[in-house]
């Protein structure tokens, strides 16, 4: 048996997201942008006592985990948190905490 296929769907989205959310940066950047409409990366970088290549690595691994999306509006990248996803995300952690 395959070990994917021991664990449901819901469970192998749960754990994605988690670790997209595993480092304070990350969280901070998500709380962040979960109270505004959007950030540039630029601006970012300049409240974050982080290089800027590894801020880029932390958005990059938020996006790939469909937590945050970034749109390019040269020269900047705008990013802002991807609503579906991260409703999705509240009610996975909801369902596991009342289990």
């Amino acid at each position: 048996m395959k070990e994917n296929q021991v664990f449901t769907d819901e469970q192998v989205q749960l754990a994605r997201f988690a670790k997209a959310m595993g480092h304070p940066v990350r969280l901070y950047v998500l709380e962040l942008l979960n109270s505004q409409a959007c950030c540039y990366s630029g601006d970012l970088s300049e409240v974050l006592p982080i290089a800027k290549s590894t801020l880029s690595q932390h958005l990059k691994e938020l996006k790939e985990a469909g937590l945050i999306q970034g749109e390019t509006e040269a020269p900047k990248v705008k990013y802002c948190i991807n609503r579906e996803n991260w409703l999705k995300a509240q009610d996975l952690f909801q369902k596991l905490m009342n289990r």
